[in-house]
């Protein structure tokens, strides 16, 4: 098989040429590690490769193929991972001159069910720094979006996405506390889910915001963040924030198709005059390519959603700011700018505004529940925008993030979920007319990853989206 054809293999392609041994782990791996070695100066999509143990895992994946001992479908397959997840004897910077030289001592529970399902962990991810966005200053250089490399990838899992999208390894681990998961996935034109909060476990990996962070997979098909998911869902006793509602085989439900399933589309979102006309005519497009497979859709109401940004802002920041205290004491230099004025702006709000932050965000919840009692996935576009340019996709002054109108109107997208705590998925649904992909999410009531997997595949199958590359 040509490079470019082991580039961009779908994961589940990869164990069926594995099983069949018409493929070695090993090659596959040593194809991913060349072409990191030539394209992530260009992307800046890895901080930390890991060269000798990737190769390692290969070749005892291969082992287990030649011999037919028990494997997985992610036996063999190179996973990387945002650099914020712990792996034993590796560095974890998360993106930080604060924490550039800080190893693990033990692997998070995520990187043992990996290792468990045979996975070859390639390297770490970049990312924005302490997974928060808007970062100026990349101290591992900036990530930049395949599809044009003067355009912004999103954050916070702006590395993950890149490596999935230019082909630099088959899936990647990425963590999404208001949209940093669904947000590069979009501007990437990758597909990347959310799960409900607590159907992952977080253990071993630097937080956030302890009551948003979940940890998701970031694939180039739906079938492959099926396989992932279900790799790394369940509870974790040394997470206590981890449900144990058992976690089914999404797999098995994934090609049952929409016919009869009702969609919704908030209002509120679909009226925001923010929305770019070529984001809104593709979801639309999306939405009638699904009514054409067999699925109805309404208009519902989230009335508080357009509040959204704001409540993420007031709720997660002050997580974060209270988590970063003491090296914001002693280490505040360190910090990029903007994580630094966002992270104590947030230590200085008032406990009132929290307080009332998080009643806004039960509201939100339940308003976002309720619709989804008269549907079964509610549907809207992943971001307002296709990808603006990386100067612009900052939190530099006058940058996105440092504009309260755009950033907060765009927030409602992503933080509709997030202040829900409840599952997300973004796959790709067209491109503007300059190249750059759009995204399309669906959202499921708690702990219903299988349905939006089913309605994303169903979409992805109609269409030839998800099959473009990057021109990198």
């Amino acid at each position: 098989m040509s490079s470019p054809g082991l580039h961009y293999l779908s994961v589940a392609g990869m164990a069926t040429l594995y099983a069949k041994k018409e493929l070695s782990p090993v090659e596959v791996t040593q194809a991913y590690l060349a072409r990191i070695e030539a394209l992530n100066g260009r992307l800046g999509a890895y901080i930390t490769v890991d060269r000798e143990g990737a190769l390692k895992a290969a070749r005892l994946a291969e082992h287990r193929y030649l011999t037919g001992e028990v494997r997985t479908p992610l036996t063999g397959v190179p996973v990387a991972l945002k650099d914020i997840i712990h792996v034993k004897s590796m560095r974890t910077t998360s993106g930080s001159r604060v924490t550039a030289d800080y190893v693990a001592d033990e692997d998070s529970t995520l990187v043992e069910r990996l290792r468990q399902a045979g996975a070859v962990i390639i390297g770490k991810n970049n990312l924005s720094e302490f997974a928060i966005g808007g970062t100026i200053d990349h101290p591992f250089g900036t990530p930049r979006n395949p599809w044009d490399t003067t355009r912004a990838t999103a954050g916070s899992s702006s590395g993950s996405a890149v490596a999935v999208s230019a082909g630099l390894c088959a899936a990647s681990l990425g963590s999404d506390t208001g949209g940093s998961i669904r947000g590069p996935a979009a501007f990437c034109g990758i597909v990347g889910i959310r799960p409900t909060y607590g159907r992952v476990t977080r253990h071993g990996a630097v937080p956030m915001s302890w009551s948003f962070d979940t940890i998701g997979p970031m694939t180039r098909t739906v079938e492959d963040c099926a396989l992932v998911l279900k790799a790394i869902a369940g509870h974790d006793p040394r997470d206590g924030t981890t449900s144990a509602v058992a976690v089914p085989d999404y797999l098995h439900t994934l090609n049952r198709g929409v016919k009869g399933l009702r969609l919704g589309m908030p209002v509120e979102m679909f009226g925001f005059e923010g929305l770019d006309a070529q984001v809104k005519q593709a979801v639309q497009d999306a939405i009638g390519v699904l009514e054409r497979l067999g699925a109805s859709s309404r208009e519902v109401s989230i009335p508080t959603s357009p509040r959204g940004g704001a409540i993420f802002l007031a709720t997660a920041d002050v997580d974060a700011a209270a988590y970063h205290r003491e090296w914001l004491r002693e280490r505040g230099g360190d910090y990029d700018w903007s994580t630094r004025v966002r992270l104590e702006s947030a230590s200085l709000t008032p406990t009132t505004v929290y307080i009332r932050a998080q009643r806004a965000r039960a509201l939100v919840r339940r308003e976002t529940l309720a619709a989804l009692s008269e549907t079964d996935v509610i549907v809207l576009p992943a971001m307002s925008s296709t990808a603006p340019s990386v100067e612009d996709g900052t939190g530099k002054p006058g940058g996105f993030y440092q504009d309260s109108r755009r950033d907060l109107g765009s927030r409602r997208y992503m933080s509709l979920p997030s202040v829900s705590g409840l599952p997300a998925i973004t796959v790709p649904c067209g491109f503007n007319k300059a190249g750059l992909p759009i995204g399309l999410q669906f959202v499921g009531r708690p702990f219903a990853e299988a349905t939006i997997l089913q309605v994303a595949y169903a979409y992805e199958q109609a269409t030839d989206h998800h099959t473009k590359r990057p021109p990198v």
